[in-house]
């Protein structure tokens, strides 16, 4: 099992908590979060379903390095012609 997979049964696990207690409040106290985290996964979980409550990435691509895509190929294409 992977680390996704186990921040989603997690998430999964929050929002099934509450549905039994039928309050939000004490399943976020038992399981360490806040209210506004529950809106947000519940919110997730409504719109996108299971792939709602993935981790997504928060960091931004670094392009500014980054060369024209022929420019690049060019250069890998000579480093497999010629690897030494």
């Amino acid at each position: 099992m992977t680390t996704q997979d186990k921040l989603i049964r997690k998430k999964l696990s929050l929002l099934e908590l509450a549905e039994f207690l039928q309050n939000i409040s004490e399943a976020c106290r038992i399981n360490g979060c806040s209210r506004q985290h529950f809106y947000d996964v519940k919110q997730a979980y409504e719109q996108y379903g299971l792939e709602g409550l993935k981790e997504k990435s928060r960091r931004k691509p670094c392009l500014k390095n980054r060369v024209a895509p022929e420019v690049e190929e060019a250069v890998v294409e000579m480093a497999l012609e010629s690897p030494a």
